[in-house]
C-alpha cells in the first residue's frame, strides 16, 4: 500500500508597521538614492550634519498619500528661509503608534484624521529650489534620533519564500512541502 503524505504549513508572522504609498506617481515608495545634491537616506552626510530621515521619490505636483490611517497634528515650517519659500511647508502626523513629519508638502487641510491612500497634501515645486536633485518627500519621526527606514519596504517587491529567502513579516504564506512516501 503506498500512502501520500502532503504538508501544508501556514506561517505567520508580527505585522510590523509599514507605510503604505506616499505618493501617486511612485506605487512602490522608491527611496532616492543619490544624485548631485547628495543620497536620501538615514544618516547621509549633509554639510557636516547627518540627514535624519528617509527620502521617498515623489514628483513635483503629485498627490501626497495619508500611508496609512492618520490623524492631522498640524502643518509646519521646514527652512524658515525666503530663498527656499517655494518649497518651506510640511505636515506633522500620527498614525500606527508612530509620530512623523513628511517635508516639502503642501497639506489639503492642518488637522482631523485621513484614511489610508486619501490624499493628504501636494508635493511642493522641488526643482525650483533644488535644481537637478531627484524631488521627494522627506519622512522624518518626531523623535530625530529614530531611524524611519525600518517602516519602508519595497511595495512591489515579490518574493516566495524558499530555504535560501526570509519570510516576509506580515503575510500569510502556503507551502507545500515535500511529498513523502512510506
Amino acid at each position: 500500500m503506498r500512502r501520500i503524505l502532503v504538508l501544508l504549513a501556514v506561517v505567520w508572522m508580527c505585522d510590523a508597521v509599514k507605510f503604505g504609498q506616499l505618493c501617486s506617481d511612485n506605487v512602490c515608495n522608491t527611496q532616492r538614492t543619490s544624485d548631485s545634491w547628495g543620497e536620501g537616506h538615514y544618516g547621509a552626510s549633509r554639510g557636516g550634519r547627518l540627514h535624519k530621515g528617509v527620502d521617498i521619490e515623489c514628483s513635483d505636483g503629485s498627490d501626497v498619500l495619508a500611508p496609512f490611517d492618520v490623524t492631522i497634528k498640524g502643518s509646519l515650517i521646514v527652512y524658515n528661509d525666503p530663498n527656499k519659500k517655494a518649497i518651506d511647508e510640511g505636515i506633522n502626523l500620527s498614525g500606527e503608534g508612530l509620530c512623523f513629519k513628511l517635508f516639502y508638502v503642501k497639506p489639503n487641510k492642518t488637522s482631523g484624521t485621513v484614511d489610508k491612500g486619501e490624499k493628504i497634501g501636494t508635493m511642493l515645486p522641488m526643482q525650483s529650489v533644488y535644481q537637478g536633485i531627484t524631488s521627494h518627500i522627506h519622512v522624518q519621526m518626531c523623535n530625530r534620533s529614530e531611524d524611519p527606514t525600518e517602516y519602508f519596504s519595497d511595495l512591489c517587491q515579490t518574493r516566495v519564500p524558499s530555504e535560501e529567502t526570509e519570510l516576509i513579516p506580515g503575510r500569510f504564506w502556503w507551502f507545500d512541502l515535500p511529498h513523502y512516501y512510506v
